[in-house]
């Protein structure tokens, strides 16, 4: 999938057009870049089928641009546009304290061009020195670099589901496997992900494998071989392909989803037993084997109640799946309400009896209208007045 590059071409294309005064455009590409961003189908199929236009907020001019950088890399605007600016524009405003100005200022006052810079120049004290900026900002852009830094090499959890539905979605069309799931961090739900686990059953091991490394989205191949294959994506992602036996892809579904320090506490608790525990299966001293086929069937052997994966830190869960109390997940079902809902009197795009309707199809109780108010030329927001006749719209509609 090239999503993540678009959107993120997109996204610098608004910040160094708003960088020039440019009125409204800068909208409409934070809009398609959205729209890429947060789509679960690859953008090369919009491409390929004609239907970027099906995609909120990509008028012709926006498709013809993403139809280039799909079927180039690049495009060439975004180029002559950089040329204005040549910084590192996207990095550099993901860091706390940086916005599209700031980093125009750190270019012009200090010739800030990219993150390292940006560490040398806070590190050696100079942003302190620009006028405007001083030293909390300072500060606050050192903590900032410290997070990204952090971040750098992970993907937000958001962003990594929608590329493993597509992988599984691709690799069940080869009609080569048996079972496919996502182990790993996703799995476990964290906030992000540095590489993405997939494990997998397949009659021929070595024909599900090749299948594997020749996705259309792998830009490079790590390893190749019929029980563990490496490939980077195009967005940069790691995604790990393991094929396991089906008798024991409980055992290898407990064992890659980790955490590893779940499973460090786990193969403990096996061994105060005198059994051993791996991504085979549960076995006893003799090497029989006592639970492989499924999670539940290892955790019972255990003596434990199964341990959703979300739980899986070595956190007091173990303890808790012991007693038999822990928690319970958050499900869907218990949303009650959305406290953060736009409508088409600023940014959204449906009405707002459209958006109550819709809240009650989806069982909510209730929802929050958080509307823009009018700040900025850039973006749509309400004046008091509108204010008003939207708070007596929302009574109306809540009569």
């Amino acid at each position: 999938m090239k999503n993540k590059l678009v959107a993120r071409i997109l996204y610098e294309i608004a910040d160094l057009l708003e960088l020039e005064g440019v009125p409204f455009k800068p909208r409409a590409y934070r809009r398609a870049a959205q729209a890429v961003e947060s789509c679960s189908t690859p953008i090369e199929d919009f491409v390929a089928a004609g239907k970027l236009s099906e995609l909120s907020g990509v008028g012709k001019a926006i498709a013809d641009k993403i139809e280039e950088i799909v079927k180039t890399g690049k495009l060439a605007y975004h180029e002559e546009l950089k040329k204005k600016l040549p910084i590192d524009l996207y990095s550099l405003t993901r860091v706390d304290g940086v916005g599209p100005k700031t980093a125009k200022l750190l270019y012009e006052a200090l010739g800030v061009r990219n993150l390292d810079d940006l560490e040398r120049a806070a590190r050696a004290g100079k942003i302190r020195e620009i006028k405007g900026l001083g030293k909390k900002t300072e500060e606050k852009i050192l903590r900032g670099l410290a997070e990204a830094r952090r971040t750098e090499a992970r993907m937000p959890l958001g962003h990594a589901y929608p590329i493993a539905d597509e992988l599984r979605r691709r690799l069940r069309k080869t009609g080569l496997f048996t079972r496919l799931e996502v182990a790993g961090s996703l799995r476990r739900g964290m906030e992000t992900i540095g590489d993405l686990d997939i494990l997998g059953t397949a009659p021929d091991p070595n024909a599900a494998a090749a299948a594997f490394v020749g996705l259309p989205d792998v830009e490079e191949v790590i390893a190749h071989g019929p029980k563990k294959s490496s490939v980077r994506l195009s967005s940069g992602l790691q995604v790990d392909l393991r094929i396991v036996p089906e008798e024991s892809f409980g055992a290898a579904l407990q064992y890659f989803t980790g955490s590893k320090a779940h499973d460090i506490a786990l193969r403990a608790r096996a061994v105060a037993r005198g059994w051993k525990l791996n991504e085979y299966g549960l076995f006893d001293e003799g090497g029989k084997v006592l639970a492989r086929k499924t999670e539940a069937e290892i955790y019972a052997r255990l003596g434990l109640s199964f341990i959703p994966p979300e739980l899986r830190e070595d956190q007091g869960e173990i303890a808790a799946a012991e007693a038999g109390n822990l928690p319970d997940l958050v499900e869907l079902s218990d949303i009650r309400g959305d406290l953060h809902v736009h409508t088409d009197w600023s940014d959204g795009k449906a009405p707002l009896a459209v958006m109550v309707a819709e809240a009650k199809k989806r069982g909510l109780s209730y929802i929050a209208v958080t509307d823009h108010a009018k700040f900025s030329q850039m973006i749509p927001g309400l004046t008091p007045d509108e204010v008003r006749r939207q708070i007596e719209e929302i009574a109306r509609l809540n009569g």
